[in-house]
């Protein structure tokens, strides 16, 4: 997001994939989480020679748990979430603390896995075969910890927070393969998924803006008790009781 605006962006997790480097903040942080990340989380190749190790110079790295961020309401301008919620102990929590520090109008980027993809289903007949005791290691190549939350799924979540998605979309139409040389082999499904099959992608991205309605009054509205007018004042005819008085 470099045409963001604001002071402050944050970014939620995975801090080798520098999502931050191109915006023009001047304020940025990168949270990894307080507790300690296991070896399952880690991406296997050839996923990790698709992102960047190299984090931005300017970005403050910063340790805190995901459902409880070390900001005040309203605060941050931008949050990017790259895998942060298939990976948090509560993905619904730290969606909502990010509704928290966010500000009216600020932007959230989300990236996860499409669990509708050929991708996601690979990850789940592994899963299935470790249960059985049949599995192997290659089987789950994806980050093992966590469960991939479905595209409109996460519409629903956000649109339940106040946000409007302003964009989404999907990307990565090649099958699931370990080898970076059969994945280059197979690029020529991208642009024939991305016409013919969108919403079968490996990855997909949301950006929502966060909305603040104008406050309206609630219940019946007090109206104001008008005085009662005064009774006009009655006047005498003068002739008739001159009249009376000659008798």
């Amino acid at each position: 997001m470099t045409d963001a605006f604001g002071f402050h962006a944050l970014q939620l997790g995975l801090p080798e994939l520098d999502g931050l480097r191109a915006n023009r903040m001047p304020h940025r942080w990168v949270a990894s989480d307080i507790l300690q990340v296991p070896e399952s989380l880690a991406l296997p190749p050839p996923m990790d020679a698709l992102i960047s190790t190299l984090p931005s110079p300017e970005a403050v790295s910063l340790h805190c748990e995901f459902d409880a961020l070390p900001f005040p309401d309203a605060s941050i301008d931008l949050a990017v979430l790259p895998h942060a919620l298939e990976l948090a102990r509560d993905p619904h929590h730290t969606l909502r603390e990010v509704e928290r520090v966010l500000v009216p109008e600020g932007r959230v980027v989300i990236a996860g896995f499409n669990p509708a993809s050929l991708w996601g289903l690979r990850q789940n007949a592994g899963r299935l075969r470790r249960s059985l005791g049949q599995g192997r290691e290659r089987d789950l190549f994806l980050p093992q910890a966590g469960d991939f939350i479905g595209y409109w799924r996460l519409r629903d979540w956000l649109r339940l927070l106040g946000f409007e998605v302003e964009l989404g979309r999907f990307g990565c139409w090649r099958p699931p393969l370990n080898s970076a040389a059969w994945l280059e082999r197979f690029a020529w499904m991208e642009p024939i998924g991305e016409r013919w099959w969108p919403v079968l992608g490996a990855l997909y991205f949301v950006v929502a803006v966060k909305r603040v309605r104008g406050m309206r009054l609630v219940g019946l509205v007090r109206k104001e008790r008008r005085k009662p007018m005064a009774a006009p004042a009655v006047v005498a005819n003068r002739r008739r009781n001159a009249i009376e008085l000659e008798h």
